[in-house]
């Protein structure tokens, strides 16, 4: 089948591998342009680009696909179907038209939850206990398509989204294959639609979001610190200077940590020494690991060690 496939973070890689693994023809792969990256600003492609390039397919970087010339290049590449996974726009409806099987893409939720550019981190953050990929055919709303098929797991205890998204992706790689083969043979059926009813969104995280609230309970924070892993991470002040935050866990056990959060001002510190223990609106958190501005992340025990942590400071 010819396929033009549009994505760019990791997450759409293990698509991309499985649809050239399974004999489809990449004519052409359309991801989002290169960034600067780092100190020095170097303008870095994405993944998928930047691995599109390396097998030798086509790799097309516009900024965006409303103008003509942008079209064209899509209604060139005679594709029967388009891919989405992750691209990170959304496509016009005069895009959507354009391939004979239509637009097909890989969703990482159980829609019409989490419908998004954010449902991995949504599903973290909501302390759902299962989520999935779902296989959806595209129209011009925001994943309001009909599913062609679906695949649910459930979501480990401790589990950062880096850590589900990864999972997620391979399973929507192998529910891609399927959904074309069955495509490809018109023996898939019609795509079921979506019941509006229970739809819930997800919006893009911006790194504000990750500004820490300590008057929030410890069990959202908690899961804040695995939904925005690797990105954003979470971050308080200290000292009128950014302090980044991984590894926050809740402190679940009764004892001097729980008692000292209830008479204390959420952010202050409870214990310092050997563990780090914050208040927060409700319980408290541990922290495994800190990294102030400017500085490489440091384990707990070395941060407490050299920029003095007692308890009772304040943060936030």
């Amino acid at each position: 089948m010819q396929v033009v496939f549009f994505g760019s973070p990791s997450f759409a890689l293990p698509s991309l591998e499985s649809l050239r693994d399974a004999g489809h023809t990449l004519g052409l792969v359309v991801s989002q342009p290169g960034k600067p990256v780092g100190r020095r600003g170097e303008v870095t492609d994405p993944p998928v680009a930047a691995r599109a390039k390396s097998l030798g397919i086509q790799v097309f970087q516009p900024p965006q696909l409303k103008d003509d010339a942008a079209v064209a290049r899509l209604s060139a590449a005679g594709a029967d179907v388009f891919v989405v996974v992750a691209y990170g726009k959304i496509l016009a409806q005069r895009v959507l038209d354009l391939p004979r099987l239509g637009c097909v893409n890989v969703h990482g939720s159980l829609l019409p939850r989490w419908r998004g550019a954010s449902p991995v981190q949504a599903s973290v953050l909501a302390g759902d206990p299962v989520t999935g990929v779902s296989i959806m055919k595209m129209d011009a709303g925001m994943d309001t398509g009909p599913v062609y098929t679906m695949r649910e797991t459930q979501i480990g205890e401790e589990e950062s989204a880096e850590e589900l998204g990864a999972r997620l992706a391979q399973i929507g790689a192998e529910l891609l294959v399927d959904t074309l083969y069955f495509l490809e043979g018109e023996e898939g059926g019609l795509p079921v639609p979506q019941d509006d009813a229970l739809a819930t969104t997800c919006p893009k995280i911006t790194r504000e979001d990750a500004r820490v609230d300590w008057t929030r309970p410890a069990v959202e924070l908690a899961r804040r610190s695995r939904a925005f892993t690797p990105w954003p991470g979470l971050f308080t002040i200290r000292r009128n200077a950014r302090l980044k935050l991984f590894h926050v866990s809740l402190v679940a056990e009764a004892g001097q940590a729980r008692e000292g959060a209830e008479g204390s001002s959420p952010g202050t510190i409870l214990e310092a020494d050997p563990r780090l223990v914050v208040a927060c609106g409700e319980g408290a958190v541990s922290i495994g690991t800190l990294q102030a501005e400017g500085r490489r992340a440091l384990p707990v025990a070395e941060f407490i060690r050299g920029e003095r942590v007692l308890p009772g400071e304040r943060w936030g």
